[in-house]
């Protein structure tokens, strides 16, 4: 089987969002790290803030790459569920649910509910088109954008701290079988790890909600001001 011919499989799509996968789980981690600066100071965040705007172009050249990456996910998933439903065009009178997790079986609704959070999340941090709080664009004393005044002022309004709590909620479920499935895909999962690989996406959206909804909560409560 060609190159071309396995791609267009539904292999092919499997391992395609696999790959997809990993890479945007990759940026979740940098992510969280970058924004967990926010418990060591405004000076820490915003100095890492600013050097990410001084990268220039090369920054739109990552944003650009990120979208790339996540269309290609979306793709790959839709035509691996379009391709499962076209081997199994009539459904089972009784459904074998039981036999799967509730991650697995609602990866398309968390995956959605993700996408309209991705937008939500630019326009609110990065466009400040969106602005529950009424934070705005500030600076800090020496001129930079204030990310952590931002950061601060944002998660100190419920809605908004309730609204990104929700969504890590969702990314993590989302993550807890993704992990999981895209280490099966690419061969790493064997019958004699079976049960060990198994943990390691639950594990892993555990770190993940932990780290993301640390920062909301803490502000939310008073621990950062």
């Amino acid at each position: 089987m060609s190159l071309g011919t396995t791609m267009k499989s539904s292999i092919g799509a499997k391992v395609l969002m696999a790959i997809t996968g990993i890479l945007l789980s990759l940026f979740v981690v940098g992510h969280m790290l970058g924004n967990l600066q926010v418990f060591l100071g405004p000076e820490k965040l915003n100095h890492y803030a600013e050097t990410l705007q001084g990268l220039g172009p090369i920054l739109w050249v990552i944003r650009f790459g990120l979208l790339t990456i996540l269309l290609l996910h979306i793709g790959a998933a839709f035509r691996v569920t379009r391709m499962s439903k076209a081997a199994r065009p009539v459904d089972y009178h009784q459904r074998k649910d039981l036999a799967t997790s509730f991650a697995a079986r609602t990866m398309m609704v968390s995956g959605v509910l993700l996408l309209l959070f991705v937008v939500y999340h630019i326009l609110h941090f990065t466009t400040h088109t969106i602005d529950m709080a009424g934070v705005g664009e500030l600076h800090d004393a020496e001129g930079r954008h204030d990310v952590y005044g931002m950061v601060v002022g944002g998660f100190q309004h419920l809605p908004t701290t309730a609204i990104y709590i929700l969504a890590m909620l969702v990314l993590c479920v989302h993550l807890s079988h993704g992990v999981s499935s895209l280490l099966q895909t690419l061969g790493v999962r064997k019958e004699s790890n079976a049960s060990t690989v198994d943990k390691i996406g639950p594990i892993f959206a555990s770190i993940i909600f932990i780290g993301n909804v640390s920062m909301p909560l803490a502000i939310f409560i008073g621990l950062i001001s």
